[in-house]
């Protein structure tokens, strides 16, 4: 199923794994070890963050996808379902909006 991994990533440790020239290293770790089909970084809530589109192929695979952030940078982590358009068209939206009028 896939799904949005929302990420904030508090300033510690952060700012230490910068200034030691090691975060790059770590982050590439990560993204190795989990494959996201996308990864982005940004800015949230006035912290670092990033939003990871992942395959959770069940619900056993989410420590796989937010251990990593937890354990090395103490972030928080969200999962939301999320759809393609083409999923969008499979779902049914017209019959239901007929049966809930």
């Amino acid at each position: 199923m896939r799904m949005l991994l929302n990420i904030r990533i508090p300033h510690e440790p952060f700012n230490a794994f910068v200034r030691d020239g090691s975060v790059g290293a770590l982050i590439e770790r990560i993204l190795e070890e989990t494959k996201p089909e996308a990864a982005y970084f940004t800015e949230q809530n006035g912290t670092r963050g990033a939003i990871l589109v992942v395959d959770l192929e069940e619900p056993s695979h989410i420590p796989k996808f937010s251990e990593p952030w937890f354990l090395t940078f103490n972030a928080d982590c969200e999962f939301r379902v999320v759809m393609l358009a083409e999923d969008l068209k499979k779902s049914g939206l017209e019959m239901l909006g007929s049966k809930w009028k």
